[in-house]
This record gives structure tokens, sequence and C-alpha cells, in this order.
């Protein structure tokens, strides 16, 4: 069914408009395409094609198997599987968090890494947690100053910590800020040990955080469930709670682990 060209919405910059018609074109055949065919499809010239394509290629959108043809890359599928994560992970998450939320009455939130980053994509809180909201909804922080960021870089191999610690230089935001390569290490060891990672102070003096995994059906971490709370009133009694959350979290996704009690 062709669409309503009235009804459907045209780009501004003529550039993008020609990259989605290739992508388009791309799209509509599994096996790699000649650049003289895709030049037909879209009515571009072969050399303007040939040059948005390269663009395509240098970011990972396109891959080139063979001189003078191009399929869709890898770089929209991993793409495609962040959003799809997120959809899927925040529709599980939003009900169990807002429960935990009503039991210990302090913001709990829902992050995911991206990068060397984490972005938090939920969060259920009220005004009478007593404590402002640190980070806003599509808010970033650095791994390794965050509980949920702490959980990500357990589950990478040493090798992967290192660089990542090399990438970053581990620059800190506080007093309490993990800034040493060794310290960072033990604490992982930590993490890994209980299933439970923690933030005390290293992001935002007077906040304290404690976080626990979400996986998915293949075990994989997917994302982390946290708890923040002003620095003096975070009780070691929400743990179990916050880990049985996030266990229900990855059930409804698939995971059929089981979840450790700290």
């Amino acid at each position: 069914m062709k669409k309503d060209p009235a009804l459907t919405p045209t780009p501004t910059i003529q550039v993008i408009e020609r990259m989605f018609s290739l992508i388009d074109v791309l799209a509509s055949r599994e096996e790699a395409i000649s650049l003289k065919e895709i030049s037909e499809k879209t009515g571009l010239h072969p050399s303007t094609a040939h040059r948005i394509l390269n663009d395509l290629a240098t970011g990972r959108f396109v891959d080139r198997p063979e001189a003078g043809n191009y399929r869709l890359g890898m770089r929209l599928l991993e793409l495609g599987n962040l959003v799809k994560g997120r959809l899927n992970v925040r529709d599980a998450a939003l009900t169990p968090m807002r429960d935990l939320h009503k039991l210990i009455q302090q913001p709990v939130n829902l992050s995911m890494r991206q990068g060397d980053e984490i972005v938090y994509i939920e969060r259920a809180y009220s005004e009478r947690s007593g404590m402002q909201v640190v980070r806003a909804i599509g808010g970033r922080a650095p791994l390794h100053l965050t509980s949920v960021g702490k959980l990500f870089l357990a589950a990478d191999d040493p090798l992967r910590v290192r660089s990542y610690a090399t990438r970053t230089g581990l620059v800190g935001q506080t007093r309490n800020s993990i800034t040493q390569l060794q310290v960072l290490e033990r604490e992982l060891a930590r993490v890994k040990q209980y299933g439970i990672a923690r933030d005390n102070e290293e992001l935002e003096l007077g906040v304290r955080c404690i976080a626990a995994g979400i996986y998915d059906d293949q075990g994989k971490l997917l994302a982390g469930l946290s708890i923040s709370a002003p620095a003096d009133r975070l009780d070691e009694g929400w743990l179990p709670k916050l880990q049985a959350t996030a266990h229900d979290i990855s059930r409804t996704l698939g995971h059929h682990g089981d979840h450790q009690v700290a």
C-alpha cells in the first residue's frame, strides 16, 4: 500500500531526504544491491548515491560486501536493539518500580548502559521523598560514579574495565569518587560477589544509591534498578525488596536465573 505523499512529512534538508531514500531501497532487499540499481530506484545520479553511501558506510549504517555493492549495516541493528530493549524493559519495570517506591518512599530509578555512561530511562518518585531528583529521565552519568554503572563494569572482563579507565581517566565529581583503577577493581569484585552495587556519594554529595541488575532471557545484564536516598537515610533493609523487584522484572523479560540476596 502506497503512502499518500500529502500525509508523509518531507525532510527539510535535501541530503537527509536522499539518505532516507537510499536506506529504504537497501531495506527492500535481503541481498546486497549494486550502485547502478540503487541509482535507478532512487533517481539519484550514481556519483551522488556513491558519495552518500560511502558516508553511511563510514558510520557503519551501510556495508560494502564487495566493490560497488551495498546493504544495510550492523549499526542499524545495534540501534534497533537498543531502542527495543529500552521499550521492553521500561514497560516491564514501570509498575514494579511504582510499587517499590510506595514501599520505601524514595526515588526508584531505571537505567541502561550507553557507551561509557548510563542513561536514566524511567523514574518513580514523589515530592515526599525528601530529596530532589538528581538526574532527570534522559540524563547521563559516568559508569564508575554510579551504582548501576558499576553493575555494567562488573559484567565486563578486566581488559574492558582497564580500557574504560584509560578512555575516561576515571574523572571524579566528589571527594568520594573512585578515581584509581585498583580501587575500582576491588569495588567491582565486591559487586560480582554480592550482586548489588553502591554509590556512596560518588556522583553527588549527600546522595547514596544501591542497585540490582535486570537480566534478559539470555542472562545478559540489560538494565539496572536503583534506589536513591539522602546519604543519612539510605536503609540497607531495602536491599531484599530492591533485588526481588529487579528479579520480578527480569522474569517478565524471560530470565529464569536466581537473584542474590545480600
